[in-house]
């Protein structure tokens, strides 16, 4: 499925997301959390040290992170059987995670914030305007900007892969180099690699999109359904000119081995429009 990529054009994308300089970074609930929903302290501090590997080499980086429902659960024993309860449990958890981020990023000296936002305020210019000015002002004082959606008043949004929608978003209304999924699985497949031993890696997507998204959307079942997302998103920033990249976040030094443009997960080369479909 990738005999449809020119070589070059997946060198140069990988090049191009070495260089970037001004990176997202969007880390899903499971790249965060235990099995019973606790925040995991190791996840959290090796996404935090990943993305320490960019900051480091003068890269500007914001966050987009998950996991504010589900370190909710972990800390209160509720569920989620009703969007009251689901948007309640999102500000127990919201604050806990934004707790153990900054001390996270305290060991090397860094400044958080917290960002909470909806589709809506993406779509509203005023709104949108507002709020690439505060994370250009963050950014300009060298603090990472941390972002979720505001579960505790978007009720529509309580749903899988909204960050993966809102961080694609961002990515091409405020103006980034490169876009970073990190999720619990290697890339992209041709099944679920959780579930199906035979499934097969796609490092890249470009013209083959049309094939890869039918091969996702047929293997999208349960929770792997979020990869449709996910793909859907890194597709809309690659015809912005913007490459993309879905990868494990538990790989070792995964952001560094992006920033030395190294094969790692699933790239999207930017296509610039053009489509098979």
């Amino acid at each position: 499925m990738t005999e449809r990529v020119d070589a070059a054009a997946l060198s140069r994308a990988r090049e191009q997301a070495a260089a970037a300089e001004r990176v997202i970074v969007k880390a899903g609930t499971n790249s965060l959390t235990d099995a019973e929903s606790n925040l995991d302290d190791e996840k959290l501090d090796k996404l935090v040290d990943d993305i320490e590997s960019l900051l480091s080499r003068g890269k500007e980086v914001m966050l987009v992170s998950s996991g504010a429902v589900g370190a909710g659960i972990g800390r209160i024993d509720h569920d989620t059987e009703t969007v009251e309860k689901s948007q309640a449990l999102s500000t127990v958890g919201q604050s806990h995670l934004m707790h153990r981020y900054t001390e996270s990023f305290a060991r090397y000296d860094r400044k958080v914030a917290q960002i909470l936002i909806t589709e809506h305020d993406l779509d509203n210019p005023e709104r949108f305007t507002n709020f690439r000015n505060t994370v250009e002002t963050l950014l300009d004082w060298g603090i990472v900007p941390i972002i979720n959606e505001n579960d505790a008043v978007a009720t529509e949004e309580l749903q899988i892969g909204d960050n993966d929608m809102i961080s694609a978003s961002i990515a091409i209304g405020v103006g980034v180099d490169l876009l970073v999924t990190l999720t619990d699985v290697g890339g992209v497949y041709t099944g679920n690699p959780k579930e199906d031993p035979d499934a097969e890696h796609i490092p890249v997507v470009g013209e083959n999109y049309g094939e890869v998204e039918d091969v996702v959307t047929e293997s999208s079942t349960g929770g792997f359904g979020g990869i449709q997302t996910k793909v859907s998103g890194a597709r809309d920033v690659s015809e912005h000119g913007i490459p993309a990249i879905i990868a494990k976040s538990t790989e070792p030094d995964v952001l560094r081995k992006v920033a030395e443009a190294e094969s790692v997960g699933t790239i999207f080369v930017p296509i610039n429009g053009e489509t098979d479909d």
